[in-house]
């Protein structure tokens, strides 16, 4: 299986997860909110912040515009589609002034692009990756025109049969695609439970031989954990820094105590994993000094007395004869005087 590969650290299996918090349009245009933050994923220990970058042109007909002129839930929007549309996409400026504040704090910046056009501003912009977004599974022109460009890509597979991702990882491949990975997605804000299934992770690793991650749009830490602890190579996200904000993708995200947990927590699991094969350590070695049990008597015995099995117990701690060679004491003489109670040492038999 090939690794990805973003600015030296890979990514796949064998490696420790990697972070990306999705703030994605939560900067609501505004970038002093934007760099707000990327210094919280930054504190809360994502690897990468990601965008999205789309324009009023590039993502919305201007028939669904025009269907969308008013919103019942003003809690989360405003205006109209097109006004919201307008406000929250991430212009050309916009990019290359968040890309230079993310160097400048040491933290990835990645995008999800929708047009061709703004795959060739990302790659420009030397991101370590293309996004594809789960609504372009099956938007054939674009995965072909990111496969040309020979880039590495990630691709969010809600909404997708198996027999779409296979069309679409074919299609990045023989249009001369770089390593790609796959994300486990729910296209659903949030989904049920018991419609998130990541045990497909697997079917898509063994399926296609890919890493394969969890883009997570479930309320809190518990399912990105899981997901960690069932192999994900990549955790992906949704950011904020306030769940209450206006906007439309506040309420879903995690916040920083939230995402502080992914991270660190994320990477525990990780470590926790650790080798199928049994291995005992060096401090579990010490520990059975102090937490297992040697042979003790249990009456009084004379010199020359010969052992029975009740005349041992078995006490803490387990610095001498243990119980698993208790038939080697049985039948043997005492050597010498022992008091109740005394431990019993392999010289006291004759």
């Amino acid at each position: 299986m090939e690794k990805l590969n973003f600015n030296g650290r890979l990514v796949g299996p064998g490696e420790p997860p990697y972070f990306i918090a999705e703030i994605g349009s939560n900067h609501n245009g505004d970038m002093n909110l934007c760099k707000k933050m990327i210094d919280s994923a930054v504190e809360c220990g994502a690897d990468a912040v990601k965008f999205q970058s789309w324009s009023n042109k590039t993502l919305i007909s201007k028939a669904e515009y025009e269907r969308n002129t008013t919103y019942t839930d003003t809690n989360r929007h405003f205006g109209s589609l097109k006004e919201m549309v307008d406000k929250y996409q991430f212009t050309h400026d916009q990019h290359k002034e968040i890309l230079n504040y993310c160097k400048e704090k040491n933290v990835d910046f990645m995008s999800s692009a929708f047009s061709p056009e703004e795959v060739d501003m990302l790659l420009e912009m030397n991101v370590p990756c293309i996004k594809l977004a789960s609504m372009d599974v099956t938007h054939i022109p674009l995965l072909k025109y990111i496969g040309s460009k020979g880039c590495q890509v990630m691709l969010s597979t809600g909404m997708a049969s198996m027999g779409e991702i296979e069309t679409a990882v074919n299609t990045l491949k023989e249009a001369g695609s770089g390593p790609i990975a796959l994300f486990h997605c729910i296209s659903i804000y949030p989904p049920e439970y018991e419609d998130i299934h990541l045990n497909n992770m697997k079917t898509l690793e063994q399926a296609f031989d890919v890493p394969v991650g969890f883009s997570d749009h479930t309320i809190g830490s518990a399912v990105p954990l899981a997901a960690v602890a069932l192999g994900a190579c990549i955790i992906e996200k949704h950011f904020t820094t306030d769940k209450d904000m206006d906007g439309w993708d506040h309420w879903i995200s995690a916040d920083p105590s939230e995402m502080t947990v992914i991270c660190k927590d994320g990477l525990n699991v990780w470590k926790a994993l650790g080798s199928a094969a049994r291995i005992v350590s060096e401090a579990e070695m010490e520990k059975r000094k102090k937490f297992r049990r040697r042979m003790v008597t249990t009456r009084a015995v004379k010199k020359g007395e010969v052992f029975k099995a009740v005349d041992f117990d078995f006490l803490r701690p387990g610095t001498g004869i243990g119980p698993e060679e208790l038939e080697y004491a049985v039948g043997r003489t005492a050597a010498h005087d022992l008091a109740d109670g005394d431990e019993v040492e392999w010289t006291n038999f004759a």
